[in-house]
């Protein structure tokens, strides 16, 4: 479920951003372009998480 939901923000915020910045530049938006950034944003995060250790507890 975490991953679905990592997803769902991936592809909002990357849409979000990639929006802004384009209509900054005077662009034209490509939601596909988006949409594939938030992709691999999400693929790329779910790596980090798996392979940074865990937070451990010192007594």
């Amino acid at each position: 479920m975490r991953y679905f939901w990592t997803l769902i923000w991936s592809l909002l915020l990357s849409n979000m951003i990639f929006y802004v910045l384009v209509s900054m530049q005077g662009g034209t938006f490509d939601f596909v372009k988006a949409c594939i950034f938030g992709v691999v944003f999400t693929v790329v995060i779910s790596v980090l998480g798996e392979l940074l250790p865990a937070k451990s507890e010192e007594i």
